[in-house]
């Protein structure tokens, strides 16, 4: 996990998540890639006839915006430790952050504002959702690691093995539902070989999946949750929720390992 992605704009959240790319590329020996996005198509206006137009002033002041923030982060990143690259893309923004994520290893984004769960859909990276004010302790100590024996589960649990050797606790948890999946055991092995002793627990099911999950996290007291995006369809999670959306709505939640 050494090339790092994260998208910087002139939201209130952007430093918080600059930050914390640029200790996880310290804490891996990594570079970050900093993505300063400006989407041509909010600046598309359609005129009584059917047509289409740019609305060009707009977009000159916005071009004009974002190059100044994309100079202050490279001004900043300059005078750190961190080997680093700004790069500037006028594609919507989950298609811009997929596009640069072909080569990253990690996609380092904010929870709010509707882009992770796209992301991790997309991108051929894991994505690390932050909460809104970039809470997170690093190096990681304890690491919940929710476990269906999914695909996309041990997809997760991969890529989450970088950021898991320096935890005093790893827990592995299932809630039983699915039938046929790669065992726990499993599991418990693949991290052992990778010189990480996790502990095994079960959770009895109070409620909803997603909410004795959430009990199961609280009572770990986890600096982050390792987890598959979407194990179930994406239409079906939109109908009707699931443990993906639930855990991205959760302001409680801690900082999120998502993989596809």
């Amino acid at each position: 996990m050494r090339s790092i992605l994260v998208n910087a704009d002139r939201k209130p959240a952007s430093d918080a998540r600059l930050d914390t790319a640029l200790e996880l590329a310290r804490h891996l020996d990594g570079h970050v890639t900093v993505l300063v996005d400006t989407p041509v198509s909010r600046y598309i206006a359609m005129d009584p006839m059917g047509g289409s137009y740019v609305i060009s002033e707009a977009l000159d002041r916005a071009r004009s915006d974002d190059d100044a923030a994309a100079d202050a982060v490279e001004t900043r990143l300059a005078r750190g430790d961190v080997p680093f690259e700004v790069v500037r893309s006028e594609d919507d923004p989950v298609p811009a952050l997929a596009a640069a994520a072909r080569l990253a290893d990690l996609v380092v984004l904010t929870r709010s504002g509707g882009m992770v769960g796209p992301v991790a859909l997309s991108a051929r990276a894991p994505v690390l959702a932050l909460p809104d004010d970039g809470r997170i302790n690093l190096p990681i100590r304890r690491a919940v690691i929710a476990w269906d024996g999914g695909e996309q589960s041990a997809a997760a649990l991969k890529a989450a093995i970088p950021l898991l050797g320096s935890c005093e606790l790893v827990k592995v948890v299932s809630v039983i539902e699915k039938v046929g999946g790669f065992p726990a055991t499993d599991a418990l092995r693949y991290l052992s070989r990778n010189g990480i002793h996790a502990e095994f627990e079960e959770l009895e099911r109070r409620g909803s999946t997603e909410e004795t999950l959430a009990a199961g996290v609280r009572q770990a007291q986890a600096d982050l949750l390792v987890m598959g995006a979407y194990g179930k369809s994406r239409m079906r999670e939109f109908l009707f929720g699931g443990v993906t959306a639930y855990f991205l709505s959760d302001k409680a939640a801690p900082a999120l390992l998502f993989a596809h």
